[in-house]
């Protein structure tokens, strides 16, 4: 008797554990990836250069590890295993550490904002529920295409679609109701916009520990979630520091959609509020090259590249039923991310971690979305592997 289609998340797992390249298999793409460092050093600027070798490390550190946001959710709410929300929280709190300091110091460096809004709290529920039915938020789906899985390479554009549909509609979703961003940075000072964030994080952590049974204990924690935190905090304020952005996800989607459709002849930005904006017209006519969000997607595809296996470990066909519920999802992904203005990354990570109000809002409505998209999943998969 055959056995069941594995999950795309028995797929991941499965590509992660397979075996590693070794140096003489990653030396082309290591020279591919260093002569791409060079040209955009000679012909673009070095800023993006470097950025495009830290968002390399940023595929690295969410491939190798398996640091994986939807993961850390779902086995919080399906196993009572704080493991990955834990690891999630020591992410943001270095990220914190690092980047409130950055951006008293640095006033050419700016916070992830959102407004308060509806488009947020809508957008983020949606996305929570999403993330779980294509297992994988944005990161999440750039590096497990870069890991070569079939299903996330195919939700990549369905993703890229609905980021640039939503940032078409953005405006009239905020016309519904928003009030303006709120940075504790700016709004309070560096030290208690830090002290702020910092006794949220413990607040979230309390809770976490008393529902799953499991107080935080740092030596109980998965060594992968606890070093895939530290070399994401590091690098994303890396980020913040070269790009003076936040790092963020989802805007190059929205870009990427935006350019394809105006060079087919199917947009006109004039007419559009979003694309009509000064600053995002000029990121329409300029090369991808030159955006921080595109350079660094590219890095991550480039990073968790390097880190795959050989071959992808194949376990079985994905049934036809994950493959259309995975490509709605990853629509819903992209156009729910630009309503929410970020996704895990964007909103919850550098959000939270630049003392942005809208990442505290996002948190719990995302959350309350992906206990719906868990029953979602598991009808999909007729109860299968979770």
């Amino acid at each position: 008797m055959s056995s069941a289609p594995a999950s795309p998340a028995a797929a991941a797992a499965a590509t992660a554990a397979a075996p590693p390249r070794q140096w003489p298999q990653r030396l082309p793409l290591t020279l591919a990836i260093l002569a791409l460092f060079g040209w955009l050093a000679w012909t673009v600027s070095a800023r993006q250069a470097l950025l495009l070798l830290v968002g390399t490390g940023l595929g690295a550190a969410l491939a190798s590890p398996r640091f994986g946001f939807t993961t850390g959710w779902r086995n919080l709410v399906e196993s009572r295993d704080p493991s990955g929300v834990y690891g999630q929280v020591i992410l943001i709190g270095l990220l914190a550490l690092l980047s409130i300091p950055l951006l008293e110091h640095f006033p050419e460096t700016t916070a992830a904002l959102g407004p308060l809004s509806i488009s947020l709290l809508v957008g983020a529920f949606v996305f929570g529920g999403a993330m779980q039915v294509a297992d994988g938020c944005g990161s999440g789906q750039l590096y497990k295409a870069g890991l070569g899985l079939p299903l996330n390479m195919a939700i990549l554009p369905m993703f890229i679609l609905g980021s640039f549909l939503g940032s078409v509609h953005l405006n009239g979703w905020l016309a519904l109701g928003a009030l303006e961003p709120v940075g504790l940075v700016s709004e309070l000072g560096a030290g208690w916009a830090l002290g702020l964030t910092l006794a949220g994080l413990l607040v979230v952590t309390l809770g976490v520990g008393w529902w799953s049974g499991q107080a935080f204990n740092l030596r109980r924690i998965p060594r992968r979630w606890v070093w895939g935190a530290l070399a994401l905090a590091l690098l994303a304020a890396l980020n913040l520091l070269i790009a003076g952005q936040p790092w963020g996800i989802v805007y190059g989607f929205g870009l990427w959609g935006a350019k394809a459709a105006t060079s087919l002849g199917l947009f006109d930005p004039a007419a559009n509020a979003f694309w009509s904006d000064p600053g995002h017209a000029e990121r329409l006519r300029q090369t991808l090259l030159l955006d921080v969000t595109s350079i660094t997607n590219i890095g991550i595809l480039a990073g968790a590249l390097w880190v795959a296996p050989r071959r992808p470990a194949g376990s079985g066909p994905t049934p036809r039923a994950q493959w259309v519920a995975g490509l709605v999802a990853g629509f819903l992904l992209g156009y729910s991310s630009r309503l929410a203005f970020g996704c895990n990354v964007g909103a919850m990570v550098s959000g939270i971690s630049t003392g942005s109000l809208h990442g505290w809002l996002w948190v719990p409505m995302a959350f309350l979305g992906s206990l719906v998209g868990l029953r979602v999943r598991h009808w999909v998969s007729g109860g299968g592997a979770k």
